[in-house]
């Protein structure tokens, strides 16, 4: 294994339903993390407040989707929205001397963005695989395209050079 992970983040079964829209590239870049030797790292979200009944820990609605592709069991639970703030997951990451990151998911406006600003913030090389992400309101996306830039990640385009921060490409573009 090399020091890059694919981070595929809260596809779970109390997800939006517009996971369905990019489940396959979903899959088909789970399928490329593992020929480029990348580990493959699913984050789960558990809500553990009372008043909610969504992602409750050990409901069906927490489970990783049916149709997703589990080829590993680095599978790590967060509560709060940034992934970095699971202990365990932390802890793979240093152990593995992970410094580089390819993210997919959900929810665009919340855990990813929010992992994706938290991973950047701590000096790690994050890519954002852009038909790989989805969110409740797909009217946001390009907005949040435009904040992972704002926050001083860079939306790379084909053809451009990779630099230290975020980067924003369709699965593809990395192929």
């Amino acid at each position: 294994m090399n020091n890059k992970a694919l981070v595929v983040i809260d596809i779970q079964n109390d997800i939006t339903k517009h996971y369905r829209d990019i489940i396959g590239n979903i899959n088909a870049a789970i399928e490329w993390a593992v020929a480029e030797g990348m580990h493959v790292v699913y984050i789960k979200h558990n809500n553990i407040t009372a008043a909610t009944r969504t992602f409750k820990p050990g409901s069906k609605g927490e489970e990783l989707v049916p149709e997703m592709k589990v080829v590993s069991d680095n599978i790590f639970v967060k509560t709060k929205s940034n992934a970095l703030t699971s202990e365990a997951f932390s802890a793979f990451i240093t152990a593995n001397s992970i410094n580089e990151f390819y993210v997919a998911g959900a929810d665009a406006t919340a855990c990813v963005k929010s992992t994706c600003f938290n991973m950047a913030k701590a000096g790690f090389t994050v890519h954002v695989l852009s038909d790989c992400i989805t969110s409740y309101d797909l009217k946001k996306l390009p907005e949040m395209l435009a904040y992972y830039e704002s926050k001083g990640c860079v939306l790379a385009r084909a053809g451009s050079n990779g630099v230290q921060g975020c980067e924003v490409k369709k699965l593809i573009e990395y192929r």
